[in-house]
């Protein structure tokens, strides 16, 4: 009985002491996010063209209030914020200009990059006004383009961020499907917007592979997309915009805040 008693003593102190550990680090982890610097970086998926209210010093790369990361900054009140994604941006460029605020206090960092790597702008162009067979084939040399370069390219990019924010939780957000598929559109036919969405799948494989090798978070945002891509009668993405061709293809304001905001909100 004696024997009985200390082993359920033993036990209970260890599942006590487990729960504490577990509950520290997790409580580690969320004071360095909370506590931490955040960086947003990346392309104008984080920038947040399409959603207005651009910062008029952000210059052409259109940075906006109502993107992503400032609504988390704002929510979120982290020691510092540094908002340095640019509209356009490839991954050489989030080398050459974004990391500088990067450092071993950053707690959070957010970057979608990878889609002007693989010529997303000219995929589109190329879709929206050539043959579904123009179509298809430039999409399949961005596809041989993100299986053969784009994976080099997100490691440089990735291991320079761990480099100069070895602290931080670095979430990568990936891009939505742009198309509801089996409705009557006016537009783009079934063949092309399969083949773009289809397309869309594949880039988010690879950046997903590539993000999970370096051990940061994925944030697939296509889940919180569906049901609002275009055609689907509650959009939260631009169609094409002949008067503002640049924000063609982009998450609206409400994109940015129902489809972006909560994968991060999920993974910070």
């Amino acid at each position: 009985m004696r024997r009985s008693r200390l082993v359920l003593f033993l036990s209970s102190l260890l599942l006590t002491a487990g729960t504490a550990l577990t509950g520290a680090v997790s409580a580690h982890a969320s004071q360095l996010t909370a506590s931490g610097g955040y960086v947003a970086l990346g392309d104008s998926y984080s920038s947040g063209v399409g959603a207005g209210s651009y910062d008029s010093a952000s210059g052409d790369c259109k940075r906006s209030t109502k993107a992503f990361p400032p609504l988390w900054a704002a929510a979120n009140a982290p020691s510092s914020f540094h908002f340095t994604a640019c509209s356009g941006a490839r991954t050489g460029d989030v080398l050459a200009g974004q990391l500088g605020p990067l450092s071993s206090t950053t707690g959070l960092v957010t970057i979608t990059i990878g889609g002007n790597d693989a010529g997303f702008a000219d995929v589109m162009t190329t879709c929206v006004l050539q043959t579904d067979s123009a179509c298809v084939s430039r999409i399949n040399t961005a596809r041989a383009y993100v299986d053969s370069t784009l994976p080099g390219q997100l490691d440089n990019v990735y291991s320079a961020i761990r480099s100069k924010a070895p602290n931080a939780r670095v979430v990568v957000l990936g891009y939505p499907r742009f198309y509801k598929l089996g409705t009557t559109c006016l537009g783009l036919s079934e063949t092309k917007r399969k083949a773009i969405n289809d397309a869309s799948d594949h880039l988010n494989a690879a950046i997903a592979k590539r993000a999970a090798d370096h051990g940061f978070a994925w944030g697939d945002v296509r889940p919180t997309f569906t049901g609002h891509e275009i055609c689907s009668g509650s959009s939260w993405l631009h169609s094409v915009n002949w008067l503002n061709i640049g924000e063609s293809y982009h998450p609206t304001a409400a994109g940015q805040s129902g489809g972006y905001l909560p994968v991060l909100n999920s993974n910070d």
